[in-house]
């Protein structure tokens, strides 16, 4: 795959806790040079990330109730609403995973429409990707997760937020792919750092690639 091609597939992902403003501008100078899709951010780097990104196609990412999900819907939605007004274009939300592996769907997916109901109220379209952190979930919980996402209004199913116990897998991404089908977005993160990873990602049903190494997986690409 062509580098042009692979870099707008790619959100170029700073989530650290240690991340600096400094370290913020560098990813975004690099997403400019590069023309990856996003740069993924946490919510108190939101307004910098649009500010440097203004007058490009890279849009501003940010993350809701991370990194594990555990904070209420309506919390997930005012933080989804701060994102947006200070430029927020793509939230990558994680999922109450409690509440998904004890069945509780109602909850899972109430959070998730909250959620997608801020994105609604912008001005402009802000897409929701549904982060299930699929390395603490059996495969039936996968596939419900991904079902709850999709039933809930999101426009993209994620493995992982890189701060679990594992990251994405090939197979992982293709039962998500088998469960949403077509209409829905499938997004690999975690553990993807070099080219051929990524490639299997994407030949799996990945649409959307989460990395902090996205200068290395685009090394091993064509020109």
């Amino acid at each position: 795959m062509r580098k042009k091609e692979l870099a707008k597939l790619i959100d170029h992902t700073l989530l650290g806790p240690t991340a600096s403003a400094d370290s913020v501008r560098q990813v975004c100078q690099e997403a400019r040079e590069n023309g990856f899709a996003s740069v993924c951010v946490n919510p108190c780097h939101a307004q910098l990330v649009h500010e440097l990104l203004r007058g490009t196609d890279v849009k501003t990412c940010v993350v809701i109730g991370f990194p594990h999900g555990m904070t209420t819907g309506e919390v997930k939605a005012f933080e989804a609403g701060k994102a947006i007004a200070v430029g927020a274009q793509e939230l990558d939300m994680v999922a109450n995973i409690a509440a998904l592996k004890e069945g509780d769907y109602a909850s899972v997916i109430q959070d998730i429409r909250s959620v997608c109901a801020a994105a609604d109220k912008a001005p402009e379209d802000v897409l929701v990707k549904v982060i299930l952190e699929t390395s603490l979930l059996d495969d039936d919980e996968k596939a419900a997760g991904a079902i709850l996402a999709k039933a809930g209004g999101a426009d993209f199913v994620k493995t992982s937020t890189g701060f679990g116990p594992g990251g994405a897998t090939a197979e992982d991404v293709a039962l998500l792919r088998r469960t949403v089908g077509d209409t829905m977005g499938v997004k690999a993160a975690g553990g993807i750092r070099d080219y051929e990873t990524a490639i299997k990602m994407i030949e799996a049903g990945a649409t959307r690639i989460g990395a902090s190494r996205s200068l290395d997986i685009l090394a091993g690409a064509t020109e």
